[in-house]
This record gives structure tokens, C-alpha cells and sequence, in this order.
């Protein structure tokens, strides 16, 4: 199965040179990305080779059509990699679990996109966080995908969803607006969960240096498997409430986020409520972007979660510096610290804490190419 996949990978790719070659509609394109990190959990030091920390590791194909009339069709179908043992990122399953969808797009009248996509409040939220959400090393993809013993039963957003269909508006005087309906998924990878179908409604601004994007998403009920609980854990349908701003000022961009996560009541005599994992949670952020030179970028945020109704919250800070070689040529260092208070067993991605209340040190120097 895994030999078969892989074979059939490279014939696309073969076949993506080749028609690359033929038609100029038609796009291959890259990052690869890898990094060392040293990492002191809870007092523990390790060092490891990963992958994907100033942006993730993928290749994709994209390509238009143009129909006519100001119409046009679209696709674009992206896999996510990890560099250092070449396995695929996030779940092994799916061949593009980044992005795989196809769209029309007029000028005039906006998009709508079928497939596996990015949510609105990812587009909102975005431009708000200097590390640019990004799944392996930026704090604030750490704060949203962390669940720990009291938000166990409440669903994450996750920044993707299958089984999707978005409407994008085109940009007028700055302004832009999303809708999405994602029809219920099941995936098994990290671990066995299916999610309900969802909402996501989100609205940006543009304009004079500045940007504020709000988003409302609203998931249906799903379930999950979790190691140790004797059954099948309910997720409760969740709302999820994004604001974000940012403002630039000459060489300097502050950036704001804040998100409040609201699960429905758990009902009397269910698991959700005999283990108390079902608590409403908020996660806030605040940073900036340096461009200290063309080729020098500096990043700086710090952020908090915190858990309502339990001493449960985490507060942290990180760094980052980025230095271009090329256009497509960078190298980059992130530093950050995360501090775990009561039960709070949050940690970067891919990460697992020693112990809820730890502290934890990560200190990483990388290298990104882009194709």
C-alpha cells in the first residue's frame, strides 16, 4: 500500500514536469524546509532534526483555465513532507493533505471553491500572527490545537477543512468576505476523530496600513477516540469567536489576535461531563514584525491561553530572526519559551510535555528553499 502510494506520487510528478512544460496554465511549485531544535521539557534536553519551522515543507500543483467573459477555473492540490526522514506531514493516509480543490473565479463576482481548503478564519487570523501560523513552531497554531484534560470534548478549528465549500468575494475598496460549509469528515491521524459539519463566516479590511479581520465558526458535534478513556469521547459543537488587527508603522507591523472557544453544554451523565472536558478557553496574542533590512525580518510575540472555570492557563514568549540569501533562499532562528500553570499541558507542535505545569525551553536555527 505505502509502495504503491509512493510510486503513484512520483508519476504525478513526472507527469506534473511534463504538462508543466506544455502548458503554461499549469504550476509545480515548493518549499523545502528543515531545522535543528534543542528542546528543554520540564528540565529534560533533547536535540532533534524536523522539519517545516519558518514554513511548511510541500510541493503542489495549480493551474487556470481562462473560460471566457472575465470566468475562469482553478485547481490546486498540495502534499505536506517532512524533510528530515522524507515522511508525509500530518497524516500519512492523505496524499494532499494540505490543500486539493478546484474553483471558478470571476473578476467581478468572486469565487467558490470545492474541496479540501483553508477556512475563512485562517485567512482572518493570518496576517495577525508574526509567525504566520505556521504548524510546527508558531505559539499561537500551538494554542489553538492543544487539548488537555479540560477541553478534551471541545473541537479545535484546525485552520483546514474537507468536504468544503467557500465563496470568496472579490476585493472591494480593501474590504473581503468569506463563507464556508464543510460537511462532516473523519480522519485517523494523530488521532481517530470525525467532526460534524461547519460554519465559518469571516470579513477583512485592508487598507492605510492597517488590517482587522473578525470570523465567526460554529462546528457540529463529532466524536473522538482518546487513548485511556474507556469509550468513544463525544466532541461537543463548538463556536469559535476571531478578532484580529494589525498596523503598520513604517519598518515595524504590530500585530493583535484574540479567540474565544465556546462548546455547547456537556449533557448530565455523559463522559464529557463526568471527566469535566468541557471548559470554554481563550487564546490572545500580541507581537510584531521588524523589516529591519530588504533582506532582515524580526519577529516577536507573546501570548497567553487560558482555560475558564480550571487552573489551567499558559503563558509564553518567542522570537524569531529570518535573513534572505536569495528570492527563494532563506535562513531563519526561532527562540521561545512556554510556561504550563495547574493542569495546562500545552506545547509546541509535535511536542509532548513531560508533565501538566511544566515549563518548557526551545531554541531552533534552519534553513528554507522555495521552488
Amino acid at each position: 500500500m505505502c509502495s504503491s502510494r509512493r510510486s503513484m506520487m512520483g508519476a504525478m510528478l513526472l507527469l506534473a514536469a511534463s504538462g508543466a512544460a506544455a502548458e503554461t496554465g499549469v504550476t509545480l511549485y515548493g518549499v523545502v524546509d528543515v531545522f535543528g531544535q534543542y528542546l528543554n521539557n520540564g528540565g529534560k534536553g533533547s536535540w532533534s532534526e524536523r522539519s517545516g519551522g519558518n514554513s511548511g515543507s510541500y510541493f503542489g500543483l495549480k493551474g487556470t483555465e481562462d473560460l471566457g467573459g472575465g470566468l475562469k477555473a482553478v485547481f490546486n492540490v498540495e502534499n505536506g513532507y517532512n524533510v528530515n526522514n522524507g515522511a508525509f506531514f500530518g497524516d500519512s493516509t492523505a496524499m494532499f493533505y494540505r490543500q486539493a480543490w478546484v474553483s471558478l473565479a470571476h473578476e467581478k463576482y468572486g469565487s467558490i471553491t470545492f474541496g479540501r481548503q483553508y477556512q475563512p478564519t485562517f485567512w482572518a487570523l493570518y496576517p495577525s500572527d508574526p509567525f504566520r501560523a505556521n504548524e510546527v513552531l508558531s505559539p499561537l497554531a500551538a494554542a489553538a490545537t492543544t487539548v488537555d484534560r479540560n477541553t478534551l470534548a471541545v473541537q479545535s478549528a484546525g485552520g483546514r477543512s474537507s468536504n468544503a465549500v467557500i465563496y470568496k468575494s472579490p476585493n472591494v475598496g480593501g474590504a473581503q468576505f468569506w463563507g464556508m460549509y464543510a460537511l462532516a469528515a473523519s480522519v485517523t491521524q494523530p488521532l481517530p476523530l470525525s467532526t460534524g459539519n461547519m460554519l465559518d463566516l469571516a470579513a477583512t479590511y485592508s487598507g492605510y496600513g492597517l488590517y482587522v479581520g473578525l470570523a465567526y465558526q460554529n462546528q457540529h458535534p463529532g466524536s473522538k477516540t482518546v487513548p485511556g478513556l474507556p469509550a468513544m469521547l463525544p466532541s461537543l459543537s463548538t463556536e469559535h469567536f476571531t478578532s484580529a488587527l494589525s498596523y503598520r508603522v513604517g519598518i515595524v507591523n504590530l500585530q493583535f489576535n484574540y479567540g474565544y472557544h465556546r462548546p455547547k453544554d456537556a449533557a448530565a451523565g455523559s463522559l464529557a461531563a463526568r471527566l469535566n472536558a468541557a471548559h470554554s478557553f481563550s487564546i490572545s496574542e500580541l507581537g510584531a514584525t521588524i523589516q529591519a533590512t530588504p533582506a532582515d525580518a524580526i519577529e516577536i510575540a507573546g501570548f497567553q491561553r487560558v482555560v475558564r472555570g480550571a487552573h489551567d492557563n499558559t503563558w509564553s514568549v518567542q522570537i524569531g530572526a529570518d535573513h534572505s540569501l536569495s528570492k527563494r533562499t532563506a535562513l531563519y532562528a526561532r527562540g521561545g519559551y512556554m510556561r504550563n500553570n495547574g493542569t495546562a499541558t500545552m506545547s509546541w507542535p509535535g511536542v509532548a510535555v513531560s508533565s501538566p505545569g511544566t515549563s518548557q525551553t526551545l531554541a531552533v536555527a534552519g534553513m528554507t528553499h522555495r521552488f
